[in-house]
């Protein structure tokens, strides 16, 4: 109902400045006015005569006037008069008068002149009032339903009061509708967590022998791990006071606004404590100060000021729990990660088998598996998967099963969506003979090295399906979780990507290899160069030249000299390329050696398209013996 008197209103708005501007032009068309008396004599298609003052007094005393009207008060007159050059006709015309004299009238009178002094009509006093106030009104009355309309808008103008006030949601029961039990594969950030909760729901259990309650705790830890998700389960579970919010929320273009939140943040915190304040992607706020060329973000800066001053200042937060998240723990400021702000940092890395086998339960309650197919299974084949990995894993393949109208997800769909999630979509199958034979060339020779060289994990697959920019896949699964990675897999790992050119090489001749193996060189380089200068893999000896691959911080990594000289620079460059082309002459000649058993699995594959690492097994092992530890994909089930 508001809403529709204030879009009346707004409609009222124009109309009134029209009639008022119609009231004004009255004058005009009132038919006692001059304008009038004069168009409604004058005859159609004739223009209206005028007669300047002087020759009107001349028209006078020549006897030629018969008549004359006054209106106006003297200002202007209607006179008719005999015009000898239209044959004595009587015509009238307009005269503007300098004003009612007494010597105008007296000279009418006495040359015998009918004159006639029309009063001015005027409007009653009120209704001249209202006229004039009419159009400041509807102005006043329209300026403020905008106002009020501004003011109800999220961001108007009438909330500019309002930005040092700050943005976190708050639940004085957060209703989350996650627990404890809804998080799996973090077993030990959970342990730490639960502790939290504790610390808010009995904390005498732990003052009664002198613990204090943690002032801050840091979850860190790559995208999609679950860190905001613990959070909404520590909120769910605490059954206190729950503000959130980002850490993007603080900074404005505003200065001090940022400051300002945060002094706002911790009062209601404070007036609502115990109480839990979780902030998410806190290193949008919480960087290194002064980490810029010329400075840093004083905006920023004076935000991150005010949260260390809140969360261990002089006064102190007792009561008050500060969670935060990020993936970005090298770029936060050393005051910020101290213990007294953030006591703990609880790391929440990807799950190893079991914590994937965990989190593959919670994410299948509500969805219809097959009965041959274990949970176990698709937790051993999705190694690095993070728990979003894995929950958009469960669901693409419950899309691909109602696509293809099952009742259930099979294993071919959890095969496809994995397929899709690493690779990308699939395309259409190649159609060109000599292409399709080349590519098929270039897969088996990665799938062939990788089966025969003892150290490299086990074929999974070979396929000559296009998937994203690929336009054939070989896929490898390891044994296991691979915390450590030995030198002799590394080089199995070198050995397997090159595979692909040596096919190239081998069959098709050293100047027909193709772009194919570009992707696979670039891995190539990046194994070996990390072997010698980061892992003391190579003749240089057990010597780190090279730090973390990280990208650069600005006033932090820029300005930082190397640590290493030319000559030793020039050093790590050969011992790349020597560790590059050993690893290449012997790929070459594991090809030149099978090359029969290359050809026709081959054939196979250009037939089938796609061969499994059993089949792919099952034939090579017709030409040559399979080292005792490389073992095909059925093996690991």
């Amino acid at each position: 109902m508001n809403n529709r008197w204030r879009l009346i209103a707004l409609w009222l708005l124009p109309i009134g400045m029209v009639l008022l501007l119609s009231w004004q032009l009255l004058g005009s068309n009132n038919p006692n006015s001059i304008d009038s008396k004069v168009t409604t004599a004058a005859p159609r298609n004739t223009a209206i005569a005028r007669m300047s003052y002087g020759r009107f007094l001349d028209y006078v005393e020549s006897g030629r006037v018969t008549s004359v009207d006054i209106y106006e008060g003297g200002r202007n007159a209607v006179v008719e008069a005999v015009d000898p050059e239209l044959d004595n006709r009587v015509q009238r015309i307009r005269v503007d008068l300098p004003g009612l004299a007494p010597e105008l009238i007296n000279t009418l009178k006495e040359e015998g002149i009918s004159f006639d002094i029309h009063p001015v009509k005027t409007a009653p006093p009120g209704l001249g009032i209202i006229g004039n106030l009419l159009f400041p009104i509807i102005l006043i009355v329209g300026l403020i339903l905008l106002a009020r309309r501004s003011n109800s808008m999220p961001g108007g103008p009438g909330q500019a009061m309002q930005f040092g006030k700050t943005k976190a949601r708050f639940a004085m029961e957060a209703e989350t509708g996650v627990k404890f039990d809804d998080v799996a594969g973090v077993s030990e950030a959970k342990q730490d967590l639960e502790e939290v909760v504790t610390f808010l729901k009995q904390p005498e259990k732990f003052t009664s022998v002198g613990a204090q309650i943690p002032k801050g705790v840091l979850l860190v830890g790559p995208p999609g791990t679950g860190k905001t998700l613990l959070a909404k389960a520590i909120a769910g579970e605490a059954g206190v006071p729950f503000f959130s919010l980002a850490g993007s929320e603080f900074v404005e273009m505003f200065v001090g606004v940022g400051a300002s939140r945060v002094r706002d943040l911790f009062k209601k915190a404070k007036e609502n404590s115990p109480c839990l304040i979780f902030i998410d992607e806190i290193d949008a706020v919480g960087r290194q100060r002064g980490a810029g060329i010329g400075g840093g973000n004083d905006e920023r800066e004076q935000t991150l000021n005010q949260l260390l001053t809140e969360m261990d200042g002089f006064e102190g937060n007792s009561g008050i729990i500060i969670i935060a998240a990020t993936n970005r723990p090298d770029v936060l400021d050393s005051a910020l990660m101290r213990p007294g702000r953030f006591d703990r940092q609880v790391s929440v890395d990807t799950p190893d088998v079991k914590g994937r086998l965990s989190i593959l339960k919670v994410h299948s309650r509500n969805k219809k598996l097959s009965d041959n197919l274990s949970l176990e299974n698709i937790a051993r084949r999705t190694p690095g998967f993070t728990g979003a990995d894995l929950a958009n894993l469960l669901n693409e393949a419950a899309i691909l099963t109602a696509r293809r109208r099952k009742l259930a997800i099979t294993l071919s769909e959890i095969d496809d969506a994995v397929d899709r999630i690493i690779a990308g979509m699939e395309g259409q199958p190649l159609t060109d003979g000599r292409s399709k034979r080349l590519i098929a060339y270039h897969e088996v020779g990665h799938a062939l090295i990788g089966t025969l060289v003892k150290a490299h994990d086990p074929v999974q697959k070979v396929t000559l399906i296009p998937r994203g920019q690929a336009k054939g896949l070989t896929w490898f699964s390891p044994d296991d979780d691979q915390m450590l990675v030995s030198k002799a897999q590394l080089k199995a790992r070198i050995m397997g990507a090159l595979g692909g050119r040596a096919a190239e090489d081998v069959v098709f001749g050293h100047a027909e290899v193709t772009t194919g193996a570009g992707g696979d060189i670039q891995q190539v380089a990046s194994m070996a160069r990390q072997m010698v200068t980061r892992f003391g893999m190579s003749d240089l000896g057990p010597i780190s030249l090279e730090g973390d691959s990280q990208e650069v911080f600005l006033g932090r990594d820029l300005m930082t000299r190397s640590d290493v000289s030319d000559a030793i620079t020039k050093q790590i460059d050969e011992q790349v390329r020597t560790m590059v082309k050993f690893c290449y002459k012997e790929t070459v000649d594991i090809v030149k050696n099978n090359r029969d058993a290359m050809d026709k699995l081959v054939e196979v594959l250009i037939e089938k398209e796609t061969i499994d690492g059993n089949e792919f097994c099952s034939i090579l092992k017709e030409y040559t013996n399979i080292p005792e530890k490389a073992r095909s994909f059925e093996s690991i089930k």
